[in-house]
């Protein structure tokens, strides 16, 4: 079983991480099924395949902040399905999932692995959040991270119930993609990612903002959804940057927004792993990072693959990077593609699927 706080909201990496690898165990003949708090009848944002039981808690408004009422709601309505379902193993996704489902699961017998998705500096003012995370050992077998770099960050009382599972990436080919009408004839820089602080989007539309003018033949596309989107479009407006930015949301088809891009990037503080910059390399676009950055600076190889930002004014600093490969399409196309094969090797789908299996085996097979 594998159990998230909500699979209908729009455009979550961990969402779409979760859905990849309980598919991809279905079809390889283990019995496999989903619980979330959504409500019942609402269809997952990423398609999930029939193999896999979903079952819907339909508790509170999943695209907000819990209540304590939902919280001990969610352990109790978790707790009755999972002896229902009567599963070898429980796999929570983040925080707002595996600490409820941690307190569902005593005294049933049944293990569980939760499965964390951020690294330590998440937690840095989120002193409460920092102290349950400390208390995990308590009720996981195992914690999944997303790379040793992100698992030698944590503390040593946590770091001993860890273990490093990548982040599966599908491969989907590159495919000729019809642009948009506006966008025709124009050079697209595609940005994916949350709207928040964490990945901060505005010293993106700052560094933009910068360079715009010199490059009228280029558009930002910024895809993903979350709670900076106003402030996010204001500075849009206050720059004049309408006619060349558009924030597009979320979507289920992002393999089309890679396919028409000619430029990546990713001005996040901090990544676990950096999914959507694997991706982006994957469909072979050079990428553009943070060199502080953990999670990008394990991506991006400077000078092979994409470039890697360093300076302390970051707006000036990722401006002039930008504006570097933006008008040097000869170098653009030598740092295209050359990392297809290694993401491929790390990341692929049955390599990641193998190292769930060995996770799994060893947490059911473990003595009580």
């Amino acid at each position: 079983m594998f159990a998230i706080k909500a699979l209908g909201n729009q455009g979550g990496g961990a969402e779409r991480v979760l859905v990849e690898v309980a598919c991809g165990l279905a079809r390889r003949g283990h019995t496999v099924c989903i619980v979330s708090s959504d409500s019942e009848g609402e269809p997952p944002f990423y398609p999930v395949d029939g193999r896999v039981r979903l079952i819907r808690l339909g508790i509170g408004n999943t695209a907000t902040k819990s209540t304590l009422s939902e919280i001990l709601c969610r352990v109790w309505k978790s707790r009755r399905s999972i002896l229902q379902a009567s599963p070898d193993v429980v796999v929570g996704f983040m925080q707002s999932t595996y600490v409820p489902l941690g307190l569902a699961l005593k005294g049933t017998g049944i293990p569980m692995i939760a499965s964390e998705h951020i690294g330590p500096e998440h937690y840095s003012n989120r002193w409460l959040e920092r102290v349950v995370l400390n208390l995990t050992p308590l009720v996981a077998s195992r914690i999944t991270v997303v790379s040793t770099q992100v698992l030698q960050s944590f503390n040593p009382w946590l770091r001993r119930r860890m273990i490093a599972v990548p982040n599966p990436i599908a491969f989907v080919a590159k495919v000729a993609t019809v642009r948009a009408a506006c966008y025709e004839g124009e050079k697209v820089l595609l940005c994916v990612g949350r709207l928040t602080p964490q990945k901060d989007q505005a010293v993106l539309l700052a560094a933009f903002g910068l360079i715009a003018a010199e490059f009228p033949d280029w558009c930002l596309r910024i895809v993903g959804e979350g709670e900076l989107r106003p402030m996010l479009q204001e500075m849009i407006d206050s720059l004049g940057l309408g006619s060349q930015v558009e924030l597009v949301g979320a979507t289920s088809r992002i393999e089309a927004e890679y396919a028409a891009a000619d430029l990546f990037v990713l001005p996040s503080r901090y990544e676990s792993f950096g999914l959507a910059t694997a991706e982006a390399l994957l469909h072979g676009l050079p990428a553009v990072g943070f060199a502080d950055c953990p999670g990008t600076n394990e991506l991006i190889r400077d000078g092979e693959n994409g470039q890697l930002v360093r300076g302390l004014d970051r707006k000036a600093a990722l401006a002039a990077v930008l504006a570097g490969l933006m008008r040097d399409p000869v170098q653009r196309a030598r740092l295209s593609g050359s990392s297809r094969q290694w993401i491929l090797d790390q990341y692929g789908i049955e390599g990641v699927l193998d190292q769930w299996e060995s996770v799994l085996t060893v947490v059911v097979n473990k003595p009580a």
